[in-house]
């Protein structure tokens, strides 16, 4: 991930888009909220088409490793 880049110097070591304070978080919020590429680009003329899809690709990454505990009370499962 070239495009990502996360420094425990840059806004407290949260993933960001490499050069800027842009973190991912708020690029993946943005466009959940339905905000075009354009805009996003507009409001933030730092970024390119590309870091966008980088901060899109950084995420189903994350998500894609993620592992999922379930956790069931003991009096569901009879120990209790």
């Amino acid at each position: 991930m070239e495009r990502i880049e996360v420094n425990p110097k840059v806004m407290l070591g949260k993933p960001v888009i490499r050069g800027t304070r842009v973190p991912v978080e708020l690029v993946l919020r943005k466009l959940g909220e339905g905000a075009t590429d354009e805009e996003l680009l507009d409001a933030y003329p730092q970024l390119t088409r590309e870091d966008l899809l980088a901060a899109i690709r950084y995420a189903a990454d994350a998500v894609g490793h993620e592992e999922t505990v379930l956790a069931v009370p003991s009096e569901l499962h009879g120990s209790g």
